[in-house]
């Protein structure tokens, strides 16, 4: 039997009655993994990752483990993310073309989820508090290809006044007390004290006063937990409509092996009932709260400013995309410094934001010179590219590990810059020098290939 910690059992006896022993006993169920396949990719096939079936809820979710060694990973063609947090991304489905905020979005699972439905059109804004942590979620999103995403690093306090009423959808996977974690992560079990609920309400009480000042009139707000704690649930949600009465909640669709919310655990409202609980004994997956909100508001929108590139880093890139990406001419670009991003479409005033990363990363600007980014390689789809190069798995095993390779039929290949692909997607460029592909695939990603297990952890990725 799991090592609860004291006080949690007894609690949830007393609000589960007759359900608490399947409750408590799931615990000791193994841990069900799964990931999602990117349909932002040229190819979104499998190419060394095993499926063990689809998940239910998931538009593009699968069961299964994924080596972070992989091609699928590493060219993100998938994306680790346990079954019940999927979700989350199902519950928003933006659509193309809206603007979007991921309040705290690291490790990058629901960024990642919501950029799917975008179809690389609208704005994304993903923000994560913690600078490390953001820096993760920057990774991530450049794995996942993602091209209309703005990534920041700041308190709900700082962003809310740069983005008022600005946002056609907000998701807020909320910072809470985890216990629906407590089979996947035992270390969130030291953690758990029984104030520690109410503590993390009063944090999400304090997020969610300044999430709602950035949602857009008529707009919808997306707030879940990993928590079964109802002070994180359906007293948060009870407060809020409280507080906000231009908020509804509306009915979040539901599963075989999900549950209604529990008005009883709160303040009674029955419009809780379309709030939705995942309970491990119920579903495959882990703990989870969600409800859906929108809101009734009608004030004006806010309208922001679009900075640009000078003339002199336009060039540089220019010479560089005229010959290498003739038909990709992204209509706003920023450089920050020497690194060069194609921002999407819309992107407000970024003056006083904390940015670690603006829609592609194209490259750095070099003397004379533009040097593409590995962004760019996962980005766009391979037949963007005039000059392209499919390596074989062994030539793939040198070039993630930072090594030169000679090129097969290399009589074929002229000198300069190629795009590198497998499995039908681009995995990072190359540069031809008389036969030999000069590696620059990045110091800090290198690994060497073995057939070890390397399993990822949601937590990392």
């Amino acid at each position: 039997m799991a090592e609860l910690p004291e006080g949690f059992e007894e609690k949830y006896r007393q609000l589960l009655g007759d359900e608490a022993d399947a409750f408590i006993e799931s615990f000791d169920k193994p841990v069900v993994k799964a990931f999602r396949q990117n349909p932002l990719k040229a190819n979104m096939d499998l190419y060394d990752t095993e499926s063990d079936g689809k998940v239910p809820w998931g538009k593009w979710g699968n069961y299964g483990a994924v080596k972070g060694h992989s091609v699928d990973h590493t060219t993100g063609v998938i994306y680790s993310q346990e079954p019940s947090a999927q979700l989350v991304g199902e519950l928003a489905r933006p659509k193309p073309g809206e603007r979007v905020l991921d309040l705290a979005a690291a490790p990058g699972g629901k960024t990642t989820h919501l950029a799917s439905f975008m179809e690389q059109k609208g704005l994304l804004v993903s923000n994560e508090i913690f600078r490390k942590r953001a820096a993760i979620l920057s990774e991530n999103v450049e794995r996942f290809g993602v091209q209309n995403a703005i990534v920041t690093n700041h308190s709900p306090q700082e962003l809310s006044p740069k983005f008022p009423q600005y946002f056609d959808k907000i998701v807020l996977d909320a910072p809470c007390s985890g216990e629906g974690m407590f089979r996947k992560d035992p270390a969130a079990i030291k953690y758990w004290h029984e104030h520690y609920p109410e503590e993390n309400a009063t944090r999400q009480r304090e997020i969610l006063e300044e999430a709602v000042k950035m949602l857009k009139p008529g707009g919808q707000l997306v707030y879940s937990t990993c928590t079964f704690a109802p002070e994180e649930d359906e007293r948060i949600i009870a407060w809020l409509i409280s507080e906000r009465p231009d908020l509804e909640i509306v009915d979040a669709d539901k599963y075989e092996g999900m549950d209604d919310g529990k008005p009883e655990w709160a303040d009674g409202n029955p419009d809780l009932k379309k709030t939705a609980r995942l309970f491990p004994h119920h579903s495959d997956g882990e703990g989870h709260f969600m409800a859906k909100l929108v809101s009734n508001q009608t004030e004006d929108d806010y309208v922001a400013k679009e900075p640009k590139l000078t003339k002199d880093q336009r060039a540089l890139w220019q010479d560089f995309r005229t010959d290498f990406l003739p038909d990709y001419d992204p209509a706003l670009l920023i450089a920050f410094g020497d690194q060069v991003y194609a921002a999407p479409e819309g992107t407000p005033d970024l003056t006083g934001l904390q940015v670690m990363r603006v829609g592609v990363h194209l490259g750095t600007l070099k003397k004379k010179r533009f040097e593409p980014s590995l962004a760019l390689a996962l980005a766009l789809h391979p037949d963007q590219f005039t000059r392209r190069y499919e390596v074989t798995d062994e030539e793939w095993a040198k070039y993630v590990h930072g090594d030169t390779f000679m090129i097969r039929d290399r009589e074929q290949y002229k000198n300069g810059w190629y795009l590198l692909e497998i499995g039908g997607n681009g995995t990072g460029f190359g540069k031809l020098v008389d036969g030999q592909m000069k590696n620059f695939y990045p110091k800090g990603l290198r690994f060497q290939v073995r057939e070890e297990k390397n399993e990822l952890s949601d937590d990392m990725y």
